[in-house]
């Protein structure tokens, strides 16, 4: 049985609240043929409407941000399904305990980041003071950023970064995705106008091919995301194969998530 199966099938159990979250989150237990897990039950009835994200759900988004992580293979997203629940429809993701590990974000003095990080940008300290954001120069974080991209992630913040078990780095809440404008808000610029790895051009041109019209990834998006989403999405992967590097902030949308942690 996979894990996925397990979100999709097992019964249900809430066991608490999310409180600090802006839209519902329910700590849940699910259990299913002897097996059992933890999980994150988000409603759809506990949604809030978005101006600016009139189609579909943060639920279905959450999903579809999954299923296209899945198809990076870079496993980047817990397991994600779509299901009904308790208070109805919503989703349901693989609860992610978090592990300590060596910082993934820092603000450091100076206007250059010392080796083995990349600058974001400068920030308010208080007082009149400014110090750099910075974050790793980590493989994980830059297969991130790249499925940011082709996600249209606009609310990559720091406290969407789960560190895991075996050097696993997840990310999390996708649920302000795949808009058809470019929405890209993220805390993970580091590599903005680099060149893109080989592997990232590798996973770009599957993801490509997946995302054809007919194709597995395109058909299970269709039930997640609008026509034009899909399109949309195919046609960044199409632009970061032509440029060939990470994308950099477009000036017409703010670049960084507040509040970025």
């Amino acid at each position: 049985m996979t894990t996925a199966e397990l979100l999709a099938k097992g019964e249900l159990k809430v066991r608490g609240q999310i409180r600090e979250a802006s839209n519902a989150v329910l700590y849940c237990s699910v259990s299913y043929e002897g097996r059992d897990a933890f999980c994150v039950y988000k409603p759809i009835a506990g949604e809030r409407p978005l101006w600016d994200f009139p189609d579909g759900t943060l639920a279905q988004r959450e999903v579809a941000a999954y299923e296209v992580s899945e198809a990076t293979g870079w496993g980047l997203v817990p397991p994600t399904v779509l299901r009904d629940g308790p208070y109805g429809e919503g989703m349901c993701q693989l609860w992610i305990e978090a592990t300590p590990e060596a910082e993934l974000l820092a603000l450091v003095d100076g206007e250059e980041p010392d080796d083995g990080w990349k600058a974001i940008g400068l920030a308010e300290v208080g007082e009149g003071r400014t110090a750099l954001l910075v974050h790793a120069d980590d493989d994980r974080l830059r297969r991130l950023a790249v499925l940011d991209a082709v996600i249209n992630n606009a609310d990559r913040k720091g406290g969407h970064l789960l560190p895991a078990g075996e050097g696993r780095l997840y990310g999390i809440d996708h649920g302000v995705t795949f808009n058809a404008e470019n929405k890209l808000r993220t805390l993970l610029w580091g590599w903005a106008g680099e060149p893109l790895t080989a592997e990232a051009v590798d996973v770009l041109v599957a993801l490509r091919d997946g995302l054809l019209p007919g194709a597995p990834l395109a058909t299970r998006l269709a039930e997640l995301i609008t026509a034009n989403e899909t399109d949309a999405t195919r046609a960044r992967v199409e632009e970061l194969l032509a440029s060939g590097k990470h994308p950099e902030p477009g000036g017409e949308w703010p670049a960084i998530p507040w509040p970025p942690v």
